[in-house]
């Protein structure tokens, strides 16, 4: 249940900083990482840090740990890893070159307005 409260605090943060073309991937079976990637962009360097950084705040303040984060001061692709759950937070010029959504195209989406609801 956990990590239900954590994707929708996540989804939360992407969407108060306007991360574009959020999309969940659910990896249960698929990957022994996490159990959803979530998978986003910004516009500009300053948009993928405030993203991130919102992303960090709102889940340690809401009790949840934040294992790492990487990638923020270079502002490309920001990865944070929130045990069950791991943010891509990708400058928009990045995420087409890596196309993890490609790359993990046999995993299912979940839905993000069901998920903000």
């Amino acid at each position: 249940m956990a990590s239900q409260n954590i994707l929708q605090i996540v989804a939360s943060a992407l969407d108060d900083k306007k991360a574009e073309e959020i999309v969940i991937l659910n990896m249960v079976g698929l990957s022994s990482m996490a159990d959803q990637f979530v998978i986003c962009h910004g516009n500009s360097d300053k948009q993928v840090q405030a993203i991130a950084k919102n992303v960090k705040d709102e889940v340690t303040k809401n009790d949840y740990e934040i294992k790492r984060m990487e990638g923020y001061d270079e502002a490309r692709w920001v990865l944070i890893d929130c045990g069950d759950i791991i943010v891509h937070v990708f400058h928009k010029d990045e995420r087409s070159y890596y196309n993890l959504e490609k790359l993990w195209g046999d995993a299912p989406t979940m839905e993000l307005n069901k998920i903000l609801a």
